[in-house]
């Protein structure tokens, strides 16, 4: 399923041991979550949507019609397992729904490498996977929106027969 929260801002940052290690102007940052049962067809889906959804009024007014590409916006890519977290059990999250460490680490990187594949490398940055990041934006608007991609599903490539031959 991939989930994603995505913000539309006039500026973002990560910041890592106190070194701002990312930052973007105009653009959308993206806040991902990697869960077990997840893969590179998922990846290449959520990629594709960042890439096109349409958050931007064109010149003439016109409401939700263009994306980050046309408007020559960036992106910022952040890993963020707490966007699976349960909680309802008690008080305290339980994070059992996000994909565990090497596994995550290899999709994530793989759906940051077809956001910077379906754009322009120098447009989309990185926080740092698994390290304490402090993410500082300003929210354009404010638009916020949780995102999800499913891959279109494969179109079945047997034909089908109306009525089976007697014998």
């Amino acid at each position: 399923m991939l989930p994603a929260i995505l913000q539309r801002v006039l500026s973002a940052s990560v910041t890592v041991d106190q070194e701002v290690v990312s930052k973007i102007g105009k653009g959308v940052l993206v806040l991902a979550a990697m869960a077990p049962g997840d893969t590179e067809k998922e990846a290449e889906s959520l990629a594709a949507k960042v890439l096109k959804l349409k958050l931007w009024d064109d010149a003439s007014g016109g409401r939700w019609k263009k994306n980050v590409q046309d408007i020559d916006g960036e992106v910022l890519c952040v890993s963020q397992f707490t966007l699976l977290a349960s909680t309802k059990k008690g008080n305290k999250p339980d994070f059992h729904g996000a994909m565990g460490g090497e596994d995550a680490k290899k999709l994530y990187e793989y759906f940051y490498s077809k956001v910077q594949a379906g754009y322009a490398v120098e447009k989309v940055k990185n926080g740092v996977f698994q390290a304490m990041m402090q993410v500082a934006l300003v929210n354009d608007g404010p638009v916020t929106l949780e995102i999800s991609a499913q891959p279109k599903p494969e179109k079945d490539k047997q034909k089908t027969t109306a009525a089976e031959p007697s014998a």
